[in-house]
């Protein structure tokens, strides 16, 4: 792609089909921010993405209130998000997704726009880093239509595991201002912190 070829539009993909097991209830659902943590992260994507879709696990957009458009995981047997980005992928192929998982509750706006601001669409991804590491954060990526075929493949040989695909990949990696940027909930012990973390900050 030359500097004067368009970008592929940017669609916005909250993960949600999560089972949760770790913490004990859906995470999607908790309230950091007033509201259901997914609601929150598609009010965040869309800020920034042209479209926003809700990623879920078949059976469950039964039990989900949300207006937004859903995009249920369709790669048979495959486990885990990477079901999830490649089904919405294949849903939009023309598109670039920037993903954002809905158990980082201290992104904020200026995280997604930094990461838009450093996206290499030339890359198969761009990616968020702790400071001083190179292992990239899959769940708060930009992910380009090229990523496809080659995810595709990976899940193929039986792998399910988004960063140790991006791992073997030509990506660009982005620091955040702040490493608690892309702090991860997944305990109750977690989600308690972000929760004083954010009473604490407001």
């Amino acid at each position: 792609m030359t500097s004067s070829e368009a970008k592929p539009p940017l669609y916005g993909l909250v993960l949600s089909g999560g089972k949760s097991e770790r913490m004990g209830q859906d995470k999607s659902l908790l309230p950091y921010h007033g509201l259901p943590q997914r609601d929150h992260a598609l009010q965040l994507l869309g800020i920034v993405c042209d479209k926003v879709f809700l990623s879920l696990r078949p059976g469950q957009q039964e039990n989900q209130n949300s207006k937004t458009a859903s995009i249920l995981d369709s790669q048979e047997g495959l486990r885990g998000p990477l079901n999830g980005i490649l089904s919405a992928m294949q849903q939009h192929p023309q598109a670039a997704w920037l993903v954002l998982a809905c158990d980082l509750p201290l992104v904020t706006a200026a995280t997604l726009k930094k990461l838009i601001q450093h996206r290499n669409p030339e890359k198969i991804a761009t990616a968020y880093a702790v400071n001083g590491s190179d292992l990239p954060e899959p769940l708060v990526a930009i992910w380009e239509p090229t990523a496809y075929a080659l995810a595709l493949a990976f899940t193929q040989t039986g792998k399910t595991c988004p960063r140790k695909f991006l791992l073997g990949q030509d990506i660009q990696l982005v620091h955040p201002a702040h490493d608690e940027e892309l702090f991860n909930a997944n305990f109750p012990e977690d989600a308690t912190y972000a929760k004083a973390k954010l009473t604490h900050d407001a």
